[in-house]
């Protein structure tokens, strides 16, 4: 059960060494990667990571992340972690290595390929000074409003600055002596000449370097300019050998500077850049200089706060990177940006914990009880992972807190039961509301593992509040109508209880597109902060209370997760809790506390977004609209996870009425999962936009082809899209034109005993530990399959037969 310590760096293994658990969904990119390995356009296939460090990761990071290192893990890759660190200002180490540490956490390995921008400064002012000596550069010396005024509008080209045509000579002079720092910040500006008539605005001409006097936290101040993103991101992927470069649609239309800059400067081989769907997350601000106005502004504690959706905060909080990697790993890659519900990610983390979490007692608020009827203490033997919710592993064993495993009968441990208890105040009504079940005057209740109680009594104060409850304790033959935890007053162990919730009350407190977490440096600091998200902060965040936990806590280790019965999951704070002081924080409630929220909430936030958007100018892109679950779409999300659809997709379609009446068309037998996928992945935008040709019960029968290994995932993909615009069935496509001739499993362990015969050098540089010459392999065996062949039946078989 043991986790890392949250306040401790993973050494990071050699790079790919160990598979995470949760693989990335088969998606456009992974199409693109086959076949560029089939076609043998690169030998190994090579991604990367590339955060500013500006600031510490959050969870609008994990997806990137995890799409990046498990893409390249699943292709017997290589992935790089960068420092993105060519912009001074607001960069530190302290956030490059709170990077580092965090991502090492998460099971991210870059072993040796850690790199950082700024140690390439040279070599980008070496290749500015080459393109001017193209003639594809120059040095512009106008002002910044000047320049936006003559790059022209959408439907006007733009105008030439007056500098435009300086000469060769005279551009590399001026550029010189801006490195040489003679020249004060905004005097001139090094420019790419592209094309100012060009439709796409980003090539008219854009900035490559700007003068910027400011100390850099790796390079000093040897530097008074600094590359701007879009030329120094190409240059770096291409100097690290990246294949596949990918970042979200923002980007979509920088590509084309990327592109223009490998094609001027003449990389071979080259990186490409591929654009995937962001994927925002509801009730949560990813904004680095939003997050930092909430911890400067004292609205949390710092960034390792619990309510924030920083990793670091996370980590203290409780959550395990396991949790953290099946929400990333489930939430699937499209060319479309979605909003994912925080819910998604909160049942990940449940799912998780209700594996690994011992089941004990803590009082969060206590009542006294005084027991008669109990001749001598009692020693109770109590399961801490009671029969109804066991969830044994493989091997049939459960982990008990000290880390031993037993079977499940055995994972008990002793908790005294004595005259005097503590039980939660909520658990006692002197005058009980209809339909109450647990401990009223004259009434009786069940002690969970110690047998039935009747209230004879009870103390009040001078306020009429209830001090004291005297109870006898009967036979197991009294009835009872509820069962209410405790703790025995002599054996318990005071502690204080943190009670974490959502930070925000909106499902949007932005009300905006959500921030980009790749976005280029200067954009996120060009404009102040919009304060206006802090009114939707929640005040009921977080609740600290002073109660007991049973004392078999006190043997455990330190990062045992629990499970307080009907409390919550919680653990003790890595920061503040101490021997002589337990301080417990709540990871997660048993249960999503927000989804029955009525739909009349969802209501009044509608109005209000309605109501401030007449007082304020509209926006450039679609304002999100809030997205609580109204109790009939919560029921959807119930019937269609218990048919098994994915959670993630499940909400995704219960809220949206043209998804869920495509989906409710198709057969809900085992391939509604496969179907559902696709539904909110690849075909969600033609079904919205009426596109959509192909009949939700014709998915059935190729979802079946692919399960039963008929087909292969990229087949299935390519001909769903051809089925969307024609309408044919897929199945239909695929027997007319023989598609599901799949590559029988002797005839690939043939082809992947002739490669490595073929390759004895490599072979054995890969049992030396060259395990970036897996993607050699995986390439040589998809080119002489024809691409038949299942990338995950390659892998295995490459594996055996390299390691064998």
């Amino acid at each position: 059960m043991t986790v890392p310590d949250p306040t401790s760096t993973p050494a990071p293994a050699p790079n790919a060494a160990r598979v995470a658990p949760n693989a990335v969904i088969d998606n456009f990119i992974t199409e693109i990667i086959e076949r560029d390995l089939a076609a043998g356009k690169y030998p190994q296939v090579v991604t990367r990571f590339p955060p500013e460090p500006n600031g510490y990761l959050h969870l609008g990071h994990t997806f990137a992340s995890f799409l990046d290192f498990q893409t390249a893990v699943q292709y017997g890759g290589r992935y790089h972690l960068r420092m993105d660190d060519t912009n001074p200002e607001g960069e530190s180490e302290e956030f490059a290595q709170g990077i580092q540490d965090d991502l090492a956490w998460m099971g991210w390995q870059w072993g040796e390929h850690l790199y950082y921008a700024s140690d390439n400064f040279e070599r980008y002012y070496e290749y500015a000074v080459k393109l001017i000596r193209l003639g594809k550069a120059y040095v512009d010396s106008v002002s910044g409003d000047e320049m936006a005024r003559l790059r022209g509008t959408t439907s006007e080209a733009g105008t030439p600055s007056q500098f435009r045509e300086r000469p060769v000579e005279e551009n590399l002079d001026l550029f010189a002596r801006m490195r040489a720092g003679e020249f004060p910040e905004g005097a001139h500006v090094l420019r790419a000449k592209i094309d100012l008539g060009n439709a796409n605005m980003k090539l008219r001409d854009p900035v490559l370097y700007r003068i910027l006097r400011a100390d850099h936290y790796r390079a000093g101040n040897v530097w008074c300019i600094y590359p701007m993103y879009d030329f120094q991101h190409p240059l770096q992927d291409a100097l690290e050998g990246i294949t596949h470069s990918m970042c979200s649609l923002e980007f979509v239309d920088n590509r084309a500077i990327y592109d223009w800059l490998m094609d001027t400067l003449g990389f071979s081989p080259r990186p490409h850049q591929y654009e995937f769907g962001r994927r925002s997350l509801e009730y949560t601000i990813v904004s680095k200089r939003k997050l930092r106005l909430l911890v400067n502004e004292g609205h949390v504690s710092g960034w390792d706060d619990p309510r924030m959706p920083t990793l670091r905060a996370q980590r203290r909080l409780g959550v395990t990177p396991e949790a953290v990697r099946a929400f990333a790993a489930q939430i699937g890659v499209s060319r479309t940006n979605r909003t994912v519900d925080l819910a998604v990610y909160e049942n990940a983390v449940r799912g998780d914990l209700n594996h690994r979490a011992p089941r004990v007692m803590a009082v969060l608020e206590p009542l006294p009880v005084t027991l008669s009827g109990l001749d001598f203490e009692r020693v109770l033997p109590i399961p801490y992972y009671p029969h109804d919710v066991v969830q044994a592993s493989e091997d049939g064993l459960v982990p008990l807190p000290t880390g031993q495993r037993v079977a499940p009968e055995q994972a008990v441990r002793d908790v005294p039961l004595s005259a005097e208890l503590y039980i939660e105040q909520d658990d006692f009504s002197a005058d009980p509301p209809k339909g109450f079940k647990r401990l009223t005057p004259g009434g009786t209740v069940r002690l969970r593992g110690a047998g039935i109680i009747r209230a004879d009594r009870f103390d009040v104060d001078a306020d009429g509040n209830v001090t004291r409850v005297y109870a006898t304790l009967l036979g197991e033959e009294a009835k009872a109508g509820g069962v209410i935890h405790w703790v025995s007053a002599a054996h318990a162990l005071p502690a204080e209880f943190r009670l974490y919730d959502r930070l925000f009350s909106v499902p949007n407190p932005e009300r905006t597109e959500a921030a980009d977490e790749d976005a280029p440096e200067l954009e996120e600091d060009a404009a102040p902060v919009d304060a206006a998200f802090l009114r939707h902060l929640n005040p009921n965040s977080l609740k600290i209370t002073q109660g007991f936990v049973e004392g078999s806590v006190a043997a455990d280790p330190a990062d045992t997760r629990y499970q307080f019965e009907r409390q919550g999951y919680f653990w003790r704070d890595p920061v503040d809790s101490r021997a002589d002081k337990l301080v417990f924080g709540r990871i997660i409630t048993l249960k999503d506390a927000w989804a029955n929220q009525s739909s009349e909430a969802a209501k009044v936030e509608t109005r209000r977004g309605k109501a401030e958007a007449k007082a304020a100018p509209q926006p450039t892109t679609h304002a999100p609209q809030p997205t609580i679950l109204t109790p009939e779409q919560t029921a959807e999300v119930a019937r269609l996870t218990a048919l098994g659809v994915a959670d993630a997709d499940a909400r995704t379609l219960a809220r949206d009425p043209q998804l869920l009446v495509f989906i409710n068309a198709a057969p809900t037998d085992s391939t509604l999962a496969q179907v559902a996928s696709w539904t909110v992945n690849d075909l969600a935008a033609a079904i919205r936009e009426g596109r959509a040709r192909v009949q939700p019960a014709d998915l059935a029968p190729l979802a079946a082809l692919l399960a039963a290994g008929t087909v292969t995932s990229r087949i299935a993909r390519d001909t769903l899209a051809r089925a969307a615009e024609s309408g044919e069935a897929p199945a239909a496509i695929i027997e007319r034109e023989g598609l599901s001739a799949r590559l029988d499993p002797a005839e690939l362990a043939r082809v992947i005993a002739e490669t490595v015969a073929a390759n004895p050098d490599k072979v054995e540089a890969y049992r030396g530990g060259k395990v970036g010459l897996m993607g050699f392999f995986t390439g040589q065996v998809m080119r002489a399959t024809g691409g038949k062949a299942e990338p995950s039946a390659v892998a295995e078989g490459l594996k055996a037969a390299l390691e064998g």
